[in-house]
């Protein structure tokens, strides 16, 4: 995934209403060309990771995944691609804050220390 198609993600996922192309351009306020928005909307629905509706003469776009569960799948992906999944997690956890590692550590189950 792009860092265009995660700055659009994070617009549509700030917004409480679906978004138009022209929304979005100008929620980002970025200079993009419409089509260039366009064209990266069209992507991330053809991932499945926006829906889209036609209340008038434009599409209008909403997000079928939340923020965290974007950032899961990617971590997923991440995890899938390496060969030595074992070093990966206990690189990335040895990575954490102890706020964060207190967390995971919650999450799986464990007394909090």
């Amino acid at each position: 995934m792009g860092a265009l198609e995660t700055d659009v993600l994070r617009c549509l996922w700030a917004s409480e209403s679906a978004l138009t192309p022209a929304d979005v351009c100008e929620t980002l306020g970025t200079g993009l060309a419409y089509t260039t928005v366009m064209t990266i909307l069209t992507r991330l629905w053809d991932k499945g990771l926006v829906e889209r509706d036609r209340p008038g003469r434009a599409y209008a776009y909403r997000p079928t995944v939340s923020e965290s569960e974007y950032a899961a799948r990617r971590m997923e992906a991440v995890l899938a691609a390496t060969e030595d999944r074992e070093a990966a997690l206990s690189t990335f956890v040895g990575s954490l804050s102890r706020r964060e590692a207190r967390i995971v550590r919650l999450l799986m189950g464990e007394p909090p220390t």
